[in-house]
């Protein structure tokens, strides 16, 4: 199998999907911006590299990462919550995009987020028009459109829901909130799991230049589903207001990828 993959942002998601590529073949590089990191990435098989993306300058070696890869997985969290300044990730993929037209990589995927359809309600799918609302919203769209209206490339984007896995589930920071607001809407949620197992697909069927949501097809109520997750964990379940709109956004998906060609591997537990 002679294909390289690069794996730009191995944190919470890259790392597993980078280890999980390796184990099927493929030569796999991956960057960190910890060089404490370099070792576990190196001891997993995969290639390491220190690379630091700022508004104004990449820092370590991004043309030799680039130059080694024939698929980029651009897997960088915009990192715009919390109080005090931050700096534009649209500025940032903006630099990244430049190194990348001027390497040889033609194959992007680009892990964006369900956050750019911001308040549109009902069932919301690829063809519904975004409109994000807040700060990583507006760039993750604003980066879609710089990947997806270059020529050069042939770029799939994947809007993830939220996101959860055996280390990682809401329930832990709702637990025990009173007066929360919208128990009626649905949960649209993905495991880590998934999110794996869709990239792999993705890059085994060679699919590319299209959209798609990523979200598990079961769409329970939050108030059902955390109160069970809160109970099977012997914490105390967060408390809902008593909901009168029943008008909530439900993500799903049009893309006949997802549709007739992938099955998801892990339940919202």
């Amino acid at each position: 199998m002679n294909i390289h993959i690069g794996v730009l942002g191995c944190g919470w998601l890259g790392l597993p999907l980078a280890i999980h590529l390796k184990t099927l073949g493929y030569t796999v590089s991956g960057t960190t911006t910890s060089k404490e990191k370099l070792s576990l990435l190196a001891d997993k098989g995969i290639d390491p590299y220190t690379i630091t993306i700022s508004e104004r300058q990449i820092e370590g070696p991004i043309n030799t990462f680039l130059a080694a890869v024939s698929i980029l997985i651009i897997n960088i969290p915009p990192g715009l919550r919390g109080k005090g300044p931050k700096e534009s990730y649209f500025e940032k993929i903006k630099l990244l995009h430049g190194a990348i037209n001027k390497s040889t990589v033609q194959k992007i995927i680009f892990i964006s987020s369900t956050s750019v359809y911001g308040d549109v309600e009902g069932n919301v799918t690829e063809k519904t028009v975004p409109k994000p609302n807040t700060a990583s919203g507006i760039q993750l769209l604003q980066c879609e459109n710089l990947f997806r209206n270059d020529p050069s490339l042939n770029t799939t984007i994947i809007r993830f829901g939220g996101l959860i896995g055996a280390d990682r589930h809401p329930i832990h920071q709702l637990s025990g909130r009173k007066n929360l607001e919208g128990g009626n809407a649905p949960i649209n949620l993905i495991h880590q799991n998934d999110c794996i197992g869709i990239i792999t697909a993705l890059i085994e069927n060679d699919y590319w230049n299209t959209t798609l949501n990523a979200v598990y097809p079961d769409h329970p109520t939050k108030e059902s589903y955390y109160t069970k997750e809160a109970l099977k964990r012997k914490l105390v379940p967060p408390a809902y207001t008593l909901a009168t709109d029943t008008n909530y956004k439900l993500i799903e998906t049009c893309n006949p990828f997802l549709i007739n060609s992938y099955v998801f591997l892990t339940p919202l537990n």
